[in-house]
C-alpha cells in the first residue's frame, strides 16, 4: 500500500494523439477537445503521434531518463460528468526497458518511491514501483534486473468508477468484462481501446479502497 499523498508533483495534464470522438465513444465527456477527471485534464490533438505524447507534471523536469515531461496548454475545462462512471483518476502506468534506471531518475528527479512489489511472469521477474504525482499514482513496470538502452514510456491509464457494474453495462461492447484487480479488494475492466480507435491502453476501476491516510 501506498501513502503519504505527494502533492508536489501533481500530474496536470496530458497530451493523447486521440481523436475526441474516440474518447466520447469510451463514455468520457470532452469538452475543447479535453477531459477533465479529477484536478488532470486529458487534451485530445489527432494530429499529433499516437499516444501520450506528454506529461505535464509540476516541479519535474524535462531530463527525466527521457520521458515526454513538459508544459501542456489547456482549455478552461469544467467539472465533468462522465457517462462510464469515471469520477477520479487512478494512476499513469510507464514502461521502462531500464527498471531500476528510471526508478532511480524518479526519486533523482525528487519524487519519493512509496511501494515496490515483484511477481513471475514467463519465466521473468515483472517489477513495479509506485510513486504519488500529486493525486495520482505513476505505475512503473518493467523486469526486474534487465536494463536495456531504450526509452522509458508514457503507456497507461486507469480510472477510478463511482459503479463499475454499471459503467460496463453502459458501455456494452466497448469495455471487457469485469474481473478481480491486483489490488485487493478492488475489480477492473479494461476499454476496447483498439476497436474505437483510442490509442491508450485504458482500464476502468472499482473505487479504491480506503485505509488511513492512502
Amino acid at each position: 500500500m501506498i501513502t503519504s499523498i505527494d502533492r508536489a508533483h501533481q500530474l496536470r495534464a496530458l497530451l493523447v494523439g486521440d481523436e475526441p470522438s474516440a474518447w466520447e465513444a469510451a463514455g468520457f465527456t470532452v469538452t475543447a477537445g479535453a477531459v477533465l477527471v479529477g484536478t488532470t485534464v486529458v487534451v485530445l490533438d489527432p494530429t499529433l503521434a499516437s499516444g501520450i505524447v506528454r506529461a505535464d507534471v509540476s516541479s519535474l523536469g524535462d531530463d527525466t531518463d527521457g520521458l515526454p515531461i513538459g508544459p501542456i496548454e489547456t482549455p478552461n475545462t469544467p467539472p465533468q460528468e462522465h457517462r462510464n462512471m469515471v469520477c477520479g483518476f487512478d494512476h499513469l502506468v510507464v514502461m521502462s526497458p531500464a527498471i531500476q534506471r528510471t526508478s532511480d531518475a524518479l526519486v533523482r528527479a525528487g519524487l519519493d518511491l512509496r511501494r515496490s512489489r515483484t511477481f513471475p511472469v514467463g519465466g521473468q521477474t515483472r517489477r513495479q514501483d509506485f510513486f504519488w504525482l500529486g493525486d495520482v499514482i505513476l505505475e512503473l513496470v518493467g523486469v526486474d534486473g534487465v536494463t536495456d538502452d531504450g526509452p522509458a514510456t508514457l503507456w497507461g491509464l486507469a480510472f477510478e468508477c463511482d459503479d463499475l457494474d454499471a459503467a460496463v453495462s453502459e458501455l456494452g461492447e466497448a469495455v471487457g468484462p469485469v474481473k478481480d484487480a491486483v489490488q485487493a479488494g478492488r475489480r477492473i475492466a479494461t476499454i476496447r481501446s483498439r476497436e474505437l480507435g483510442i490509442s491508450v491502453p485504458i482500464a476502468l476501476m472499482s473505487r479504491h479502497v480506503r485505509r488511513g491516510d492512502d
